[in-house]
């Protein structure tokens, strides 16, 4: 019990000392709000191709291990490739659409470039 209490009170002192240094962070001027502005569009780019590599890695790998779960299981019990293959499509499906929906938003992200 008193882990648990220490890790509440180590919790809520960092959230008050964050809360407490937030405004001062805040406080900036014309100048250095323009030039952050401008700055913006190379972390924008960056963005678009994190979300593009991310998505498509983590879909790929999604998509072999279902390939993969779904014929070892058919490996084993070939009666039951009927009940296997269609949730298999399904996943995959999903899946692919994830990966659809992260290029989407790649593409949104470019036009707020420049």
């Amino acid at each position: 019990m008193t882990s648990r209490k220490a890790k509440f009170v180590l919790m809520m002192t960092t959230s008050l000392i964050v809360m407490a240094f937030s405004s001062i962070a805040s406080a900036q001027d014309a100048t250095a709000v323009e030039i952050a502005k401008i700055s913006n569009g190379g972390w924008i780019a960056l963005s678009c191709g994190l979300a593009i590599g991310l998505a498509a890695l983590g879909g790929a790998l999604g998509q072999g291990r279902t390939a993969a779960a779904a014929l070892e299981g058919i490996a084993r019990n070939p009666a039951s490739a009927d009940r296997i293959f269609t949730p298999m499509i399904l996943g995959l499906a999903l899946i692919e659409s994830l990966v659809i929906y992260a290029l989407i938003i790649a593409f949104l992200l470019q036009g707020k470039i420049g």
